[in-house]
């Protein structure tokens, strides 16, 4: 075997256990608290997570994304609405996130519906991306084949020149929001000798939530 070898890497977690005493009322609050934590904790993107789609006969597809805005209505990310992503919660809302939290030895798991998000409060997102982002999305033709990366910076040159730093660019029409709704909800917290906490909101009845223990 070598230093590359993924078989022999490892290593132990050592962090505080995580009881279901220590968890807030809804899943949404205990994400609140866990993201803060990830940011105080210095880690790289804490807003990055994986998102997780299938076609309706179950064909996968995933691709990290950046979360954008979260509250108790669910998580919320940005997207051409024409990407493969797109198409697929078109087709199937059904969509699963992951937040791997790897410094902190930490994870959260999202099963949920997804939703697009009214046309206003993407024009109001829009508004706040930096200029050069608001150009990628005219230039881009998402997930759609390039003949080449020329092909591409040539869009984007001419949008730039059409509407220079300053100017407003207006929003694309094929892009926008999708908030997912959380169905299920879990933390998951890494311990010594793969004996890990894995703590899952659930629904108990409209608006109320009960959690349960899983095996790790």
């Amino acid at each position: 075997m070598t230093d590359h070898d993924p078989a022999a890497m490892r290593r132990q977690y050592r962090t505080t256990l995580l009881d279901e005493a220590d968890l807030a009322a809804t899943p949404m609050a205990q994400f609140a608290r866990w993201f803060k934590e990830a940011v105080a904790g210095g880690l790289h993107e804490p807003n990055a997570m994986v998102v997780a789609t299938a076609t309706p006969d179950g064909g996968p597809s995933t691709r990290t994304v950046l979360l954008k805005a979260y509250d108790e209505g669910g998580f919320v990310f940005y997207t051409n609405y024409a990407s493969r992503k797109g198409r697929e919660l078109a087709a199937n809302p059904r969509v699963s996130l992951l937040f791997p939290w790897h410094q902190i030895s930490r994870q959260v798991i999202v099963t949920g519906t997804a939703a697009r998000v009214a046309r206003e409060e993407t024009e109001a997102y829009f508004r706040v991306r930096p200029h050069g982002s608001q150009l990628g999305a005219w230039a881009s033709p998402q997930s759609a084949p390039l003949a080449s990366r020329a092909e591409l910076t040539t869009r984007y040159e001419e949008l730039a020149a059409r509407y220079p730093e300053g100017t407003e660019v207006p929003l694309p029409p094929e892009w926008g929001g999708f908030r997912v709704a959380p169905e299920t909800v879990e933390f998951w917290q890494g311990h010594e000798n793969r004996l890990h906490d894995r703590l899952r909101y659930v629904p108990a009845a409209p608006d109320t939530w009960r959690v349960e223990r899983l095996a790790p």
